[in-house]
């Protein structure tokens, strides 16, 4: 089982190496559902760690559909993952008809060689989620989809990822199961699912706090759960 957290500074992304992620997902404005970090922040994190760092690439959080300017914005970010060393990005693009933007996607993929590239949750938001994954199992270049099942809580969501689950095995998507889980709820949910990686934020903080640090105490009951 895959454990990827949350890290939305350096020293977060330090703790959760320590404390036993296996991939860390930088962002900032954690809030708005993550947003691209500095280039600073993107630097000094991969500095800092050893485990794989998968960068946010998302310009603002009004929605998932981009102009122009905002796709010049997209793929120069892109390539400054690229050169500082990233091992992914995250990002996803709709259209006004809330189903992937292809054309926008065919963009990034021709700008993510040799990266991970995590497809996120805005396909939460496309009208049909299974039509969705779909054709996104079109594009080799996508690895990963970070996915609550199309509803705010992966636990309400688990039917549909279980599905997707079931429809991405032996494709070369992943799907990243995340939002709503817990320590208490999570052996459940993956025994249903069969999902294989795993994705945290408050879960693991303090208070389940958003903006609080990450919690030694939480991430190390969470690993007990997922050993099997």
């Amino acid at each position: 089982m895959l454990l990827e957290v949350i890290a939305t500074t350096v020293k977060d992304a330090i703790d959760a190496e320590k404390f036993g992620a296996n991939r860390i997902e930088l962002v900032t404005g954690i809030k708005e559902g993550g947003l691209t970090p500095s280039y600073t922040t993107i630097k000094q994190v991969i500095q800092n760690v050893s485990i794989p760092v998968h960068v946010m690439i998302r310009p603002h959080s009004r929605s998932f559909i981009y102009d122009s300017y905002d796709q010049e914005v997209i793929l120069n970010d892109i390539e400054v993952c690229k050169e500082i060393g990233a091992t992914g990005i995250v990002f996803g693009a709709l259209t006004e008809e809330n189903s992937i933007d292809e054309v926008l996607l065919k963009k990034v993929t021709a700008r993510v060689k040799n990266m991970n590239f995590t497809f996120h949750r805005a396909i939460d938001d496309s009208n049909n989620i299974l039509e969705a994954i779909n054709t996104l199992m079109q594009y080799p270049e996508i690895t990963h989809v970070l996915t609550s099942g199309g509803v705010d809580s992966a636990i309400d969501g688990k039917e549909t990822i279980k599905k997707m689950v079931e429809l991405t095995n032996n494709s070369n998507i992943k799907i990243l199961a995340g939002s709503g889980l817990s320590i208490e709820n999570i052996s459940d949910f993956i025994e249903y699912t069969n999902v294989e990686e795993i994705h945290f934020g408050s879960g693991v903080r303090k208070n389940n706090s958003a903006i609080d640090v990450i919690d030694s105490s939480s991430m190390e009951n969470l690993l007990k759960k997922l050993v099997r």
